[in-house]
């Protein structure tokens, strides 16, 4: 029997950053790649790891917090590479930006604001601040916030980065009473096919297939495209204060249902001995696929990344562990 995991899980957004100042952000981005490479330098040099973060936090123009977590995650990736010499030796010669990794109230700092958003304030440089309010998926937001202001969680390190010349923050957050068993010790998958109409799920264990059910959400779909079609409409009239409250309203029906089904995913779920749930991972198809306009709208804009989270963060309350499996592995039979 393995140990049972903390509930931990990391949560991705976008900075929506005010004063303009992206540029103080993705040159500290550009600084973090430098104390990355020193580290990695000094590390197959052969000098003493302890004296590794001290030594490149005297030249470093960073926050020394923040320096000394890049500087862990550099010498990280040097054990793995000790550990498991098929991973190949991390390079000191990297390029680009490189994420920016603070502790919670030290390197970064978060709050909720009146209007109910979340602001944040990262430490980019020694007295240097980048600030701004987080942007992204509702379900992602509702955790951070409950975190907060719950003593049940606590909010962890943090990573500024760039992604495809986007400005992103990923936060890990633990919930301190929860634990998850551990994927290995489950007797039964509940395997989880999210479909652009219904929800297919498949419980299998050593005996062979147990039950399956499928549960149907046209709704979800119709919704959406009437809600598309308003909007449409409205934005070409040059309403735009119409079309945001239209918005607002199709993203609230939307999170309503999908909490919904997630309740409905762990509830069957749980009637099978240590069950752990399985979802098929779409995003490389459903990015390198091109159906058209029309079609490109209707699987892109279909909430399936919304409804896994859901789930996973509901399984996670009641210790049943989630996992992703590749749809092209699934496909090859590997």
């Amino acid at each position: 029997m393995t140990d049972a995991q903390a509930l931990i899980k990391t949560l991705d957004f976008q900075l929506d950053i005010q004063r303009d100042n992206e540029s103080l952000l993705h040159d500290a981005c550009l600084e973090s790649r430098s104390v990355y490479n020193e580290t990695i330098r000094l590390a197959k040099e052969g000098v003493d790891w302890d004296a590794i973060p001290d030594r490149v936090a005297d030249d470093a123009n960073l926050v020394k917090n923040t320096t000394q977590r890049v500087v862990a995650k550099a010498l990280g990736a040097m054990e793995n590479y000790y550990e498991y010499d098929d991973f190949g030796q991390p390079s000191h010669t990297k390029d680009g930006a490189y994420p920016l990794r603070a502790n919670y109230e030290e390197g970064y700092n978060l709050s909720l604001t009146d209007d109910g958003d979340v602001a944040f304030r990262i430490s980019a440089k020694p007295y240097k601040h980048v600030k701004g309010v987080l942007k992204g998926d509702d379900a992602h937001l509702d955790i951070l916030k409950i975190a907060l202001e719950s003593d049940e969680w606590k909010i962890g390190t943090a990573e500024a980065l760039f992604h495809n010349d986007n400005a992103e923050l990923h936060v890990n957050v633990t919930n301190t009473e929860q634990t998850v068993r551990d994927k290995q010790d489950s007797r039964t998958v509940v395997g989880v096919d999210v479909n652009e109409d219904n929800v297919a799920l498949t419980a299998l264990s050593e005996n062979g297939g147990e039950d399956t059910l499928v549960i149907d959400f046209p709704e979800i779909k119709f919704e959406r495209h009437r809600y598309f079609t308003m909007r449409k409409r409205v934005q070409n009239a040059g309403k735009d204060s119409i079309h945001d409250t239209l918005e607002g309203r199709e993203e609230r029906f939307v999170r309503d249902r999908l909490h919904k089904l997630s309740r409905h995913i762990v509830e069957w779920s749980q009637q099978f001995e240590t069950p752990c749930i399985v979802f098929e991972d779409l995003k490389e198809m459903r990015d390198s696929i091109d159906y058209g306009t029309r079609m490109n709208r209707r699987l892109h804009h279909l909430p399936f990344h919304a409804l896994q989270f859901y789930t996973s963060y509901k399984v996670s309350f009641e210790e049943i562990p989630t996992a992703w499996i590749n749809s092209e592995s699934r496909a090859s039979g590997v």
